[in-house]
């Protein structure tokens, strides 16, 4: 040993645990972070410098990653120590694998796509037989009787006076309408215009439908009953299930009034008979694992046979019944989301469709080069585009997120503005057409606010297909919790509300035929105007 040194002492028993715990500890410390920034729950704070004071060398900035919005449908794990369970047993950590496995695979099965006919009964026995970005101010009308009495025009004036004059329901209240369960995503009127059937598509696959020409049974009291409250029984409501998501839209084909045909997220196309109560599926993927969200449904009046349908990922299809699956026709016409389409019903080749992409875009389906329909010409909006109808007329009508209600003419004769070039109407375009950017431009657009948020159902504008007054008039739900009737140039005809409605009636539909108007709210209730 060296002079002047002292001997090193060696560590206590004491002091050799209290180290080895630290560096349990840090160990500990180290492996959660590192599992935290896999899971991505961890990030690294923002600040530039390190605990001693050094800073760190800068660091080339990447974009941000893409990112994919996945649904987990997966249920949450369970705690052994509530279950009473010893937390290192591997009986314990065995069962509890097993319980999760076995609740995650129902939650699965409950949400895929159910094959085959479905039988709802011997029958189905229908009733008795610019505004705010982002702000509603419910109740607050932005179109009233004041505008009325001020318009000038004597034939508008008239029609004003007679679509305000639509009045609610008045057998029940619309709060005690509960047409369906849960949210409802898609409404529709049985073409039939001698009583009004509405029928309602769920969040969760449900099909609701109600007679609305039935009136309340009178109720015999007998003398136990004076003393208890005299309540008035619900409407007489029928509900099925042809889906197991939800129904995003739905179409009755003129050659099949008693038959309607529903479109569902969990990936099919059903056809519920309403003489025999069978929903059968009459599109479907070949492979049951394949989730392809279907967004939209229709047919053209002159062939019953082929559906014509959207995804949410951005395909379009066409499907004649009478041929296996596997001969449908799929285009990948977006890369994103097809909120919505339509075809023209006077010229069944052509088709609108309305895209997360921003994008309303007019397809010809006669003539097919690289795989895709020929794209006759399309419109960009601000925000993401909500949907694309047309009337018989040949326009076309959106909604999109930056609070317009947009309507196209295409620059055909005798739907343009004055003063613009008139073109043929679509029936006589030959196949391979195309339009120029200026005259995709919408001829009218209505300032309107579309922010319908996470809980709203989203607005989508309705046409009245075949009016008896010949004037092309369209419907759009209103988030102050009205309805809001518009014609085809852009005139507001009125604003439809009444006492009852505590929701904001997002979805509204039109009967083909009549003046007739349902809406359906958030909480499965449904307003109807006549």
């Amino acid at each position: 040993m060296a002079r002047g040194t002292q001997p090193v002492a060696e560590p206590s028993d004491f002091e050799k645990q209290r180290l080895a715990n630290i560096a349990e500890r840090d160990a500990l410390l180290r492996k959660l972070t590192q599992e935290a920034q896999q899971a991505g729950l961890y990030s690294k704070p923002a600040s530039g410098g390190t605990q001693h004071g050094q800073k760190r060398p800068a660091k080339r900035k990447e974009p941000p990653a893409k990112r994919v919005k996945k649904e987990d449908i997966a249920p949450r794990r369970t705690s052994s120590r509530l279950a009473g369970l010893q937390a290192d047993s591997e009986v314990a950590k065995q069962k509890a694998e097993e319980e999760y496995e076995k609740v995650k695979e129902v939650e699965r099965q409950r949400r895929q796509r159910v094959t085959g006919d479905l039988s709802f009964g011997s029958s189905l026995v229908i009733g008795t037989d610019v505004l705010l970005k982002g702000v509603a101010k419910p109740y607050e009308r932005t179109f009233d009787a004041e505008d009325i009495s001020e318009t000038s025009d004597k034939d508008l004036k008239a029609l004003r006076e007679r679509m305000s004059a639509l009045e609610l329901w008045d057998q029940w209240e619309p709060n005690r309408i509960k047409i369906t369960p849960e949210r409802i995503y898609s409404m529709s009127f049985h073409p039939a215009a001698t009583k009004p059937i509405v029928f309602a598509g769920d969040k969760m696959g449900t099909l609701g439908i109600v007679d609305a020409s039935q009136k309340p049974a009178k109720k015999v009291k007998s003398e136990a009953d004076e003393d208890e409250d005299d309540d008035d029984p619900d409407p007489e409501i029928t509900h099925i299930k042809p889906h197991t998501r939800t129904i995003s839209a739905m179409h009755t084909h003129p050659s099949k009034p008693e038959t309607i045909y529903t479109a569902s997220y969990d990936s099919s196309i059903r056809a519920t008979d309403l003489t025999k109560a069978v929903a059968v599926e009459v599109y479907g993927p070949t492979d049951k694992e394949d989730d392809e969200p279907v967004s939209g449904v229709d047919m053209a009046a002159s062939d019953p046979n082929v559906v014509y349908f959207t995804t949410l990922n951005g395909a379009f299809g066409k499907y004649d019944t009478r041929q296996p699956a596997s001969t449908a026709e799929l285009y990948q016409l977006s890369e994103k989301k097809i909120g919505g389409f339509s075809l023209n019903p006077l010229a069944p080749h052509y088709l609108a469709t309305a895209s997360l992409d921003r994008t309303m875009k007019l397809w010809d389906l006669r003539k097919i080069s690289k795989k895709l329909p020929t794209l006759v010409g399309e419109h960009e909006s601000r925000l993401s585009v909500s949907h694309a109808a047309f009337n018989t007329a040949g326009q076309v009508a959106t909604t999109s997120y930056d609070d317009t209600i947009k309507i196209h003419s295409f620059g055909v004769k005798g739907l343009t503005a004055k003063g613009t070039a008139a073109l043929e109407s679509m029936e006589t375009w030959k196949a391979g057409y195309q339009l120029d950017e200026e005259v995709m431009k919408p001829e009218v657009v209505i300032r309107h606010n579309n922010q319908t948020g996470r809980w709203t159902t989203i607005l989508k504008p309705r046409w009245q297909m075949f009016p008896p007054d010949n004037i092309h008039k369209l419907v759009v739900g209103n988030m102050n919790r009205f309805v809001d009737v518009y014609s085809a140039d852009g005139t507001q005809l009125a604003q439809l509300g009444g006492e009852g409605i505590t929701a904001v009636p997002a979805v509204a539909v039109f009967h083909p035929s009549k003046d007739w108007i349902a809406g359906g709210t958030a909480s499965g209730k449904m307003c109807l105007w006549m």
